[in-house]
């Protein structure tokens, strides 16, 4: 069960990597040259990051669904085209593990 559910991680990082490249060169037309942060990205981005990072929290769901679905949105917003959606990824990041580190002490 294991190799599946590795298999599953994989599959769904790299169709998030690849659509996420895909949705950004629609979107942005120039090479990156501005320093805005994306609110759609940065939606997406902290959910899948919470979803990745929060997964034994989430009671409802089982473990390996959300992880797929949180490392589909994560690659959404890592797969972007270069530039794109580091800053999103880094606020993603710190906003769940801090929401992590909360729940956790509680």
């Amino acid at each position: 069960m294991d190799e599946i559910t590795y298999l599953i991680y994989i599959i769904s990082f790299v169709l998030g990597s690849v659509l996420g490249l895909l949705l950004s060169y629609k979107k942005y037309k120039k090479p990156f040259v501005t320093k805005k942060i994306d609110p759609v990205a940065l939606i997406i981005s902290i959910a899948g990051w919470f979803l990745v990072l929060n997964s034994a929290l989430l009671f409802f769901l089982p473990s390996f669904v959300s992880i797929s679905l949180g490392l589909f949105l994560v690659a959404l917003v890592l797969g972007m085209r270069p530039g794109y959606g580091r800053y999103e990824t880094v606020f993603g990041i710190l906003i769940s593990a801090v929401v992590w580190l909360a729940l956790t002490i509680i």
